[in-house]
């Protein structure tokens, strides 16, 4: 596990990351996280007495990593940009999202449903899967759940469904 000291900054213009509250890691103290890596990993720990855990650090380029705060998580800390804060970090192996049981049905339907699911890379799984979880009626989430299966029909990621239900 590794200690240092951090400020939570903010992005004022960075295209889709614009507004996001973040705490920098510079590329070696993501190195002694784990080594060697260069894509999106998951971390738990602590954020001042906050415990953490599966909480994703996004590459920023020359090994560099930022790890994104959520308003929820900011108001729990009491602290927004500016403020200093004291993380305690190591790689969460143990993260994984379940896959929810109604989804799988469905994705179960028709083998290449479920095949093109499992072909997604796994941060695009994982968005999809806690995109339908969060919904907070059934009307919502069955309609979530129509929207994920349509794109396994179409091989789109994430990104690519949402963009399209957009239009």
């Amino acid at each position: 596990m590794i200690h240092f000291k951090a400020e939570i900054e903010r992005f004022e213009t960075m295209g889709e990351k614009t507004g996001w509250s973040y705490v920098f890691i510079p590329a070696a103290l993501a190195n002694e996280i784990k080594p060697d890596c260069k894509k999106s990993f998951r971390v738990k720990g602590k954020i001042d007495q906050l415990e953490i855990n599966g909480m994703a650090t996004i590459p920023m380029g020359e090994g560099d990593f930022i790890i994104a705060l959520k308003g929820e998580v900011r108001k729990k800390l009491r602290k927004e940009a500016g403020a200093g804060v004291e993380l305690y970090l190591e790689e969460d192996k143990d993260f994984k999202i379940e896959m929810p049981e109604d989804l799988e049905i469905c994705l179960s339907e028709e083998e290449h449903l479920i095949r093109n699911f499992l072909k997604q890379p796994k941060s695009h799984q994982n968005y999809y899967i806690n995109w339908i979880n969060q919904a907070k009626t059934e009307p919502t989430r069955t309609k979530r759940i129509v929207m994920t299966v349509k794109a396994m029909d179409k091989g789109q990621d994430f990104g690519a469904m949402i963009r399209e239900s957009k239009l």
